[in-house]
């Protein structure tokens, strides 16, 4: 292997290692969702999408131009242009033309529509911007679930561990006599039952990296990890706010009420501009054309040999003939194209009115169509605003209820832990057996895992009443 092939094979090797042992903070989890998420990706191009139709709007404000050309082959029997006569031949026509119409009044349709556009373009961001905070959220939970599985597969192992130690010693005393042989009996199936937790605990684990993984669009999930040390700060000051500031806060701020709001706004909108076909139109026009032609063209004129002479008439009382001479045609080739161009040139210009009278119907039920929409925008922003009051106080609710039961959790843990000590102690004097020191574990680690569970449970529901109340999940 070559200097250069060896240094490659180190290079990629510590590429790998270096990917493998990334660990991803909370931030970093969160900006890598909001630019690989494919429905974000999609709310993205509906933005694009409203862009593009407020230039479609500016563009109605501008003339239509369009220029227009043809070349034209006439074969078979067709009359000749020059002689007058029917005769087999093959012409060639080539005609040009430009065309310009422009809007002077269609009833404010164009202002209306420009409006509306900028409406869309601002509603479809809130709509980005909702479809962001919920995949934040979305991925702060996820993030908070690794942690807690992470922890709790800690705590079960360091159960195993216990519970081997006891192992270990309780076959010691089963040798020396002093405790029963179904003692030991007990404990090895107590540590068979915490081999099981940590397996429970390791699978859902993995399967929270999977879910955080998915939300962020990476394939390599069994090497997947999260920065622990990058927790996010338990703050409680948002719960000295009352719910009534908080819900005001909510409605002056949140994405969900502005969308709302941008719809009836949108729906006035439309209204007007259902509105506007009830009014006359006044349009411009002017068009330019001109043509040539390929065929033969009449040059001069020569005697005709073959019949010099033709009868007009007869002159009163003599009978005798009036004649005039006969003349050929000389036909010569076709005049210069743009000679004919110049020559041919025409010119077309003018205004027109149209007045609306009477179209089925059409705009009246459109405009009645226009109003419904505009009531149903109306019911839902109130719906918003109903809905929007519920969730702040269902979360200021529900995080309360999270500290005390995360602080109901804290005692509960301090009790079973001087619980546990004493068992240990009476048990390994003799004075209780193994049956009742397993119970005490039990609870034990039931209490240590119910503290994890719901310190990030009240961690993630503060988070959300910080949410509504304006906090950024993350700092920028």
């Amino acid at each position: 292997m070559t200097i250069k092939k060896t240094i490659l094979f180190f290079l990629f090797i510590s590429i790998q290692v270096t990917a493998q042992d990334k660990k991803w903070t909370l931030k970093e989890c969160v900006e890598y969702a909001l630019e690989n998420n494919i429905s974000i990706k999609s709310s993205e191009l509906d933005l694009q999408n409203a862009t593009v139709n407020k230039k479609d709007a500016i563009g109605a404000f501008l003339p239509n131009i369009n220029a227009s050309a043809s070349h034209s082959w006439n074969i078979g029997l067709n009359q000749n242009i020059t002689t007058g006569l029917l005769q087999n031949q093959t012409t060639q026509f080539t005609s040009a033309g430009l065309n310009v119409g422009v809007d002077i009044y269609n009833g404010l349709r164009n202002q209306l529509q420009l409006r509306k556009s900028n409406l869309s373009i601002i509603a479809t961001q809130y709509q980005l911007t909702k479809m962001k905070d919920d995949m934040s959220l979305n991925v702060a939970n996820a993030f908070l679930q690794i942690l807690f599985n992470k922890e709790n597969l800690k705590v079960q192992k360091q159960q195993k561990e216990f519970n081997l130690t006891q192992l270990s010693r309780t076959e010691d005393l089963v040798e020396a006599g002093v405790v029963p042989r179904g003692d030991l009996l007990d404990i090895k199936a107590t540590v068979a039952s915490d081999y099981q937790r940590v397996i429970a605990a390791e699978n859902a684990l993995l399967i929270s990296k999977l879910s955080l993984a998915q939300l962020l669009r990476l394939d390599d999930f069994k090497n997947f990890d999260i920065d622990e040390s990058q927790i996010p700060g338990l703050s409680e000051s948002i719960l000295l706010e009352t719910s009534e500031s908080i819900a005001e806060k909510a409605k002056e701020t949140r994405i969900e009420l502005k969308i709302a709001q941008s719809s009836v706004e949108l729906a006035e909108k439309d209204i007007s501009i259902a509105k506007a076909a009830y009014q006359p139109t006044l349009s411009g026009f002017y068009s330019f054309n001109t043509r040539a032609a390929y065929s033969d063209r009449i040059v001069g004129f020569q005697p005709n040999a073959a019949n010099p002479t033709s009868v007009i008439g007869f002159v009163d009382g003599t009978n005798q003939q009036v004649l005039q001479p006969n003349f050929s045609p000389i036909l010569g080739g076709p005049q210069n194209l743009m000679d004919q161009f110049s020559n041919n040139k025409g010119q077309n210009f003018g205004v027109q009115l149209s007045v609306p009278i009477f179209n089925g119907f059409a705009v009246r039920n459109n405009v009645e169509r226009s109003k419904i929409a505009l009531d149903r925008a109306k019911i839902n922003l109130e719906q918003q605003e109903l809905d929007m009051e519920r969730n702040v106080y269902t979360a200021y609710t529900d995080a309360n209820a999270a500290k005390e039961s995360f602080e109901a959790a804290k005692t509960t843990l301090e009790a079973r832990t001087l619980s546990h000590n004493y068992a240990k102690e009476r048990y390994e004097v003799g004075l209780m057996n193994v049956f009742d020191f397993n119970q005490a574990q039990t609870l034990l680690v039931n209490a240590q895992s119910e503290v994890l569970r719901t310190k990030y449970d009240y961690l993630f529901r503060i988070k959300i009443l910080e949410f509504y109340f304006g906090i950024p999940l993350i700092e920028k």
